[in-house]
């Protein structure tokens, strides 16, 4: 009995002391990000200091340590990083933010990306991380996420796969410089940029930051309505990989796998990845099949060289949508708005007779050189070749039935077969695009002193467009008649063959900029100066004999440069200033300098002049942050080309419109607030003011000959709202989190004041203006649950978007037509739209190992 008792003795201490430990032991929750990318790190080291107790951030660099000790300082490392300690009194140690070393290889992609730091670099700006990514995009186009970043107009054009486009600050995406890892992608010879060649590089995304209005890009890359720079994942400092699959709406299905060894010991990390896309779309005739890889190999050579090899690319084949069409014609067909005219059927299967396919693989090789402590060298070498197009059809081709039907491709067989000779009545037939850029951008930064940088560089690029039309399907016949090329006149053309145009356009690039970074305590200033070259060259092989010197042009020049500064000022730790201008000339587009595709130089091109200022405000604190900026943007010398279709088949007429002006001016909020650890509510405001600023007197009008065969104007203009984009827009985002691993989040945008886009060249009436589409609100939900198996991270992700259905426009062209008594104002009518895509749902399932 006394034996027993001992025994009670002994266990009832440990039993209490047991439960006074459990019971005082507490969660300490936190996330550990990039400073400067925002970007979540995985598998960070999160230690109570002195203590035993520790644990690793989860995939989107969460964590939750159980500790006993009241008052503890947490000890964060990782890879690359510099080890911060965090003092914290409660559960919560909110995002802890480690800044990179001066030698890690997230450094230097940080220096060769040109990425804003936040009150610090002087512009406004937005992040977008992987993980916001990865849980809102859903079967969403790469753009679409994003569409809460004040200033930012983004849609899916016709819906097909890759079509979307972006508008920032009311720019068309033409001026708006698109950087993937430094390296810039706007097409060399027209600006544009088609998110189709980069589909799939949501996947891999680490950050994606946009930077409205002059930007802070240390290439000499003159950006008008903004930067946006796409950083993709490069040495992963974590060994492991991850299984993805996603399903939705219309057969979409998407299956991707990424691997990485990690950082080994001998300075070697290998990362792969790769899915494939497939669905319908959301209308008819959109079906598509899209591929994506990526591929980084780095070596860390030493404690002052760091080799970097990157390639990706996406390719796809999609149906296209690419009639806007009367609103009446929408609510006539029986498939209402998701009726497309532009696909058909032959023998039963669906043909896209309006199609996109292509393959742009981009291939870049950094190398990163710590030159000693207060020099630093980044140089990328890249090369990217092109290859596709976009299908169409020449001739007439007859419906299946009524005028909402399909093509009957199978009746233009039947025509075609019956032909006298075997000429082609109708033919598909493809616009192809294909094109070899190769480049050099090399950044040299001197800390001069200790509060004194001076960064200089050289920015290098040569692309040679290749552009002809090529027979895809004769239909049944034996060839096609091709009397464009004057050297062999009425040559039969068959699959593979050119015909109607065939040319080449050169350019040459040759760049490079010096800038001067100022520090100290509270004040980061810079100022910037960039110059370029750009050269255009243009060869025709159908147009000219080849005997002819007119065949190939010489180079015509066009000399830039860019003028930049400014400063913020952190008032408090909570409160900052800061402000930018910047002036610079740009050689005007390629099709500007060439008239009516031909080798004719127009005498008259010239750079467009931009003049633009910025003031900003911003507050932070760790419950609420905000921003808040004013902006004005003036653009001279406008470049417009117009060309249009004569009474006689085949015959076009060009106009060229010269000094139109524009203004864009406006104000941007944004803000933050989580009044809650479990609740954030984040939102924006974007109210525009976007115009044209004088009217022409007159432009001239000249026929293939380049003929002047009339002029017209004035063409009025003046105070007409530049079309495009709603120029106010706002959004709000609520994320809340159920439970420790669950969470919900709602998003809701408006937009108005909506103008279509127009040609200015109709305007020959005072007081016309284009038909303003009606304002509209979009509500998207997204619940995101993550969870273990065995010992892997797993989660399971879900989108709707468009949940309420909401009938809008999101694009539209305006149309002015001659009537007896005088010329009819545009409306709703006569105007031209794409109506936006409804209610869509994706759910996606991720294991990562």
């Amino acid at each position: 009995m006394k034996f027993k008792l001992q025994r009670i003795l002994c266990v009832v201490p440990l039993l209490l002391l047991f439960v006074t430990t459990a019971f005082a032991q507490r969660t300490i929750r936190g996330k550990v990000v990039d400073a400067t990318t925002q970007e979540s790190l995985p598998g960070a080291s999160v230690a109570v200091k002195g203590g035993t107790d520790g644990v690793t951030t989860d995939v989107d660099g969460t964590f939750a340590l159980k500790t006993s000790a009241e008052n503890v300082t947490l000890v964060v490392n990782y890879i690359g990083y510099v080890q911060q300690e965090v003092s914290v009194s409660g559960s919560n140690a909110g995002t802890i933010k480690l800044k990179a070393t001066e030698s890690s290889v997230n450094e230097v992609l940080v220096t060769a990306n040109s990425y804003a730091i936040d009150r610090e670099t002087p512009v406004a700006m937005s992040t977008i991380t992987s993980e916001v990514i990865a849980e809102r995009i859903g079967n969403q186009e790469f753009p679409e996420v994003l569409k809460s970043t004040p200033g930012v107009y983004a849609t899916k054009s016709g819906g097909g796969f890759g079509d979307s486009r972006i508008n920032v600050r009311g720019f068309q995406s033409q001026n708006v410089a698109v950087m993937i890892n430094g390296v810039p992608v706007n097409d060399m010879e027209n600006g544009s940029v088609y998110w189709s060649n980069w589909a799939g590089l949501s996947d891999v995304t680490r950050s994606m930051q946009v930077q409205r209005g002059l930007g802070a890009s240390k290439v000499a890359v003159p950006s008008i309505g903004g930067t946006i720079n796409i950083m993709t994942r490069t040495t992963d400092a974590i060994k492991g990989g991850s299984i993805f699959q996603g399903f939705g709406n219309n057969g979409y299905l998407k299956t991707g796998v990424s691997l990485s060894t990690g950082l080994t010991e001998n300075g070697w990390a290998v990362s792969v990845a790769g899915s494939k896309s497939e669905g319908n779309g959301w209308a008819e005739g959109l079906e598509f099949e899209a591929y994506n890889y990526f591929f980084n190999v780095s070596k860390n050579l030493n404690d002052k060289h760091v080799l970097s090899l990157t390639g990706f690319g996406a390719p796809q084949v999609h149906g296209q949508r690419q009639t806007r069409l009367p609103i009446e014609t929408y609510r006539n067909a029986p498939q209402g708005l998701k009726f497309n005219p532009d696909w058909g059927v032959k023998d039963g299967k669906v043909v896209n007779v309006e199609d996109n396919f292509y393959h742009k693989p981009q291939f870049s090789l950094n190398h990163y050189w710590t030159i000693d402590e207060t020099s630093f060298l980044s140089t990328a070498a890249y090369a990217s070749v092109g290859t596709g197009g976009g299908g169409a059809f020449t001739g007439t081709l007859p419906r299946t039935g009524n005028q909402y039907s399909p093509y009957d491709l199978d009746a233009a067989v039947n025509a075609n077969v019956a032909s006298a000779d075997g000429r082609a009545l109708s033919f598909l037939r493809a616009s192809r695009n294909d094109h070899n850029w190769y480049g050099i951008l090399s950044t040299y930064q001197k800390g001069v002193s200790e509060n004194f940088d001076l960064l200089g560089g050289i920015d290098f690029r040569y692309y040679h467009g290749k552009h002809f039309t090529e027979v895809t399907d004769l239909l049944g016949a034996d060839y096609v008649l091709n009397t464009a090329n004057v050297n062999t006149p009425n040559d039969r053309a068959r699959v593979g063959d050119k015909i109607s145009y065939w040319n080449d356009g050169i350019v040459l690039w040759e760049g490079g900029f010096l800038q001067g970074e100022y520090k100290t305590g509270p004040l980061a200033t810079f100022v910037s100066l960039a110059a370029s070259n750009t050269s255009y060259k243009r060869i025709d092989y159908f147009l000219y004999k080849d005997e002819d010197p007119m065949q190939e042009t010489a180079f015509q020049n066009f000399f830039g440069y860019q003028v930049k500064g400014g400063a913020n000022y952190n008032l408090t730790e909570t409160h900052n200033i800061f402000g930018n201008a910047g002036y610079f000339t740009r050689a005007p587009f390629f099709n500007a300098v060439f008239l009516n595709n031909s080798n004719v130089v127009n005498e008259d091109a010239q750079n467009e002049k931009i003049l633009s200022f910025e003031l900003g405000y911003g507050y932070r604190t760790s419950m609420f942050s905000a921003n808040i900026n004013a902006y004005r943007t003036t653009w001279q010398d406008r470049s417009f080309t117009r060309r249009y279709a004569g009474a006689t088949p085949g015959t076009f007429f060009f106009a060229n419109l010269l000094g139109v002006d524009a203004i864009h001016q406006g104000v941007e909020l944004d803000f933050s607030f989580r009044p809650i650890q479990k609740l954030t509510v984040q939102g924006m405001m974007s109210v525009g003011d976007w115009r044209w600023l004088n009217n022409l007197d007159a432009v001239t009008v000249t026929d293939e000959t380049q003929t002047v065969t009339r002029t017209i104007g004035p063409i009025y203009m003046k105070d007409l709202k530049v079309g495009d984009a709603a120029q106010k827009t706002a959004a709000l985002r609520l994320d809340y989190e159920l439970m420790p691993d669950f969470k919900v989040g709602a998003d809701y945008n408006y937009y108005g004041d909506f103008t279509a886009d127009f040609d200015p060249s109709t305007l020959l009436e005072a007081d016309l203006k284009p038909w303003q589409a009606p304002n509209y609100g979009l509500l998207d939900l997204n619940a995101v649950f993550r969870f273990k198996i065995g010992n892997l991270n797993a989660s399971l992700i879900g989108n709707v978007n468009n949940v309420l259905n909401t009938e809008y426009i999101s694009d539209a062209q305006a149309t002015f037509t001659a009537v007896e008594n005088g010329p009819d104002i545009s409306n709703a009518s006569n105007s031209s739209v794409f109506y936006g895509v409804g209610r869509t749902w994706t759910t996606s399932f991720k294991i990562n190992f």
